[in-house]
């Protein structure tokens, strides 16, 4: 042989993930044959597609198939499949490393819970290394389509800190996976045992899946599944538990998902899919640039896993099947761009995923689970796609001073019913967080008429904001901008009324203040707190530009409006004060208070922290002297 034995360490990630999975998921144990059999149907699925450029691979055996064999007297369990197989590298880098970004976050999230760990790495995915939850040694043997016998390899390891790699002669293409049950999983080796596993996990597989026990009374192999590919079947054929263990096999959850949609489209152009929303986020759902898309078949050839271009990235969470009819065999990923059918087939499966949340926003149960995991994600779609702006408007959620808590379940329409009559607006406030928020000082004099406002939150809620604009003839409208219209004024004083009742108090504090702020003026949004700092209606909102400044972004100066409550005793006292050094100190401690309650950093809190002093005694020793 050209390369000898050699023993080669696990990846830091894999030996963490291996101990997490084993100790995690044994309660959970079967899922090991579930993850190996669908392993096994993607490497024949991968064959077949490769053997559409070159079908030579599949010459020395066109007839794909998986074949599970037990020997109860060796206490093993193999998985055979002559898919495409593995070459030596492969065998390192598929069973040696895990190449999904962001492991090391993913690790960190394990806290030792088993409910919680396994909760986790179903996010996570679990493939090949669950056999090691029922085996204390794996074997796999592989040989790549269209390589030389002499060329196959053996992959062994005990599930600890290393493994094993050796080249060996091996005569049928694909690859052989024999676990060598712990003494406790003997249940493992028996055939009425895992034939009801096959049926229970792997029915819908699309190759035939027979089992073969050695040493038994009938030595022959029996196919035990149905080898139909489930979206292929009639829906009035199929249950509810047919489609949750296929999303299983698809994404290689073992939660069930929250929903789903089997549709075939007959006419112009013709196609099926099978569209799934799950019931948890994955670990990796931030990572805009990660695989994601729906698995692509053509003419129920398998094509290509992660096709992202049937839907929108705000959509990535969605997973799925599509099997087109009218799709060339030959098409890629550079094909798919170009190819005319795609507008309107991605058009249509967006429609199809918004009509199945709609339908599951009925669902107080469901919904709120899909909201909670994916809520921020989907509201990326109100600044990516405008031409479904009504239908992602109403399966927003949102947390308001109407339900009295931070959590995002009002939608709307719920909004929309509540506001008074001749309310033509729908209020919102951005902050930081949801403490932030309903304390804010922007929100007083609304919340005391008892008009309901939008608690913004999430990183996405500015930019989604602006996408909206407005909802059923109703502006949204941001509370913390300057130009603020409050419905049912009456006969409130207007702005500039006001600001010429007061207008040598505002130009003395402007005089004060004017490397820090743009303008001074009397507030009409405030009741209890005496200041508050608003935007231009052509500034960026503070907290847009906190996040683009974090970013590294370089942005143009910009100084807040001050609003003062000319009611407020703080205020009063102001307006009283003949000392122009404590005038000038008060009036930079009121801005600075402004700028706290709105949730942005002082340039300089120690300048800040000694203004206060210097107050505080300032008003003990003036207690002390009266």
């Amino acid at each position: 042989m050209s390369e000898q034995r050699e023993t080669l360490g696990f990846q830091t990630e894999v030996r963490q993930l291996l101990q997490l999975m084993i100790h995690s998921l044994y309660s959970n144990k079967e899922i090991f044959l579930r993850e190996l059999i669908s392993n096994a149907s993607d490497a024949a699925d991968k064959l077949r597609f490769e053997a559409l450029a070159s079908p030579e691979l599949l010459s020395e055996d066109t007839e794909l198939g998986i074949s599970i064999e037990i020997d109860k007297e060796n206490r093993s369990l193999t998985v055979v499949d002559n898919g495409i197989g593995m070459s030596r590298d492969e065998l390192i880098d598929n069973l040696g490393t895990i190449a999904k970004s962001g492991t090391a976050e993913f690790l960190q999230q394990m806290t030792g819970d088993k409910q919680h760990d396994a909760h986790l790495i179903g996010q996570f995915g679990v493939g090949f290394y669950s056999a090691f939850i029922v085996a204390d040694k794996v074997t796999v043997e592989s040989r790549r389509a269209g390589s030389e016998p002499v060329a196959a390899v053996r992959w062994e390891s005990e599930g600890e800190g290393e493994f094993t790699i050796e080249n060996i002669e091996r005569a049928e293409r694909g690859t052989r996976v024999t676990l060598h049950l712990k003494e406790d999983e003997s249940e493992f080796a028996e055939s009425f045992r895992i034939e009801s596993l096959i049926r229970k996990y792997s029915d819908h597989i699309g190759f035939p899946v027979s089992l073969l026990e050695i040493g038994g009374e009938d030595e022959a192999a029996k196919v035990v599944n149905s080898a139909t590919a489930l979206w292929t079947r009639s829906r009035s054929d199929l249950s509810d538990d047919e489609y949750k263990e296929f999303y299983k096999h698809l994404s290689h959850d073992f939660a069930d998902p929250l929903t789903w949609s089997h549709n075939r489209v007959e006419g112009k152009r013709e196609y099926t899919s099978l569209l799934y929303i799950p019931g948890a986020a994955p670990f990796d759902l931030w990572n805009r640039e990660a695989p994601r898309g729906l698995k692509l078949y053509v003419q129920r050839v398998f094509i290509m896993d992660d096709a992202e271009q049937f839907l929108p990235l705000y959509l990535r969470f969605v997973k799925g099947v599509v099997d087109s009819s009218d799709l060339p065999l030959n098409v890629s990923r550079e094909l798919l761009q170009q190819n005319p059918d795609l507008t309107a087939m991605r058009g249509a499966l967006t429609r199809r995923v918004l009509d199945m949340l709609k339908k599951l926003s009925a669902d107080k149960e469901q919904y709120p689970t899909f909201w909670r995991e994916f809520g921020q994600v989907f509201k990326e779609g109100l600044v990516e796609d405008h031409a479904n702006k009504d239908k992602l408007a109403h399966l927003l959620r949102f947390a308001t001073t109407h339900n009295g808590n931070d959590t995002q379940d009002q939608s709307l329409d719920d909004y929309v019913e509540r506001a008074a009559d001749g309310q033509d607006r729908i209020y919102y406030i951005l902050a930081e967080n949801y403490a932030t928020a309903v304390a804010s000082p922007h929100i007083e004099q609304l919340k005391s008429r008892g008009i309901e406002v939008l608690l913004l939150t999430d990183r996405i809620d500015a930019w989604l904001a602006d996408g909206l604009a407005d909802y059923e003839g109703k502006k949204l409208v941001d509370v913390a901008r300057e130009a603020l219209d409050l419905p049912n004024e009456g006969d409130d004083a207007g702005q500039e009324e006001l600001t010429d009742e007061h207008k040598a108090l505002l130009e003395k504090i402007k005089g004060v203040l004017s490397e820090r702020v743009e303008a001074v003026n009397v507030s009409r949004r405030l009741v209890d707190s005496p200041a508050c700092v608003v935007a231009g209606d052509q500034d960026l909102n503070p907290q847009v530009r906190r996040m683009l400044e974090a970013s590294g972004q370089q942005l143009p100066d910009a100084k807040p409006i001050l609003e003062i409550n000319i009611e407020h005793p703080l205020v009063t006292r102001l307006s009283g004060e003949a000392d122009a050094g404590r005038f000038g100190a008060l009036s930079n401690i009121v801005l600075d208070h402004a700028l706290l309650a709105e949730g942005t950093q002082l340039e300089n809190p120690a300048e800040y922290v000694q203004r206060m002093n210097d107050f505080l005694l300032h008003v003990d020793s003036g207690a002390a002297g009266e």
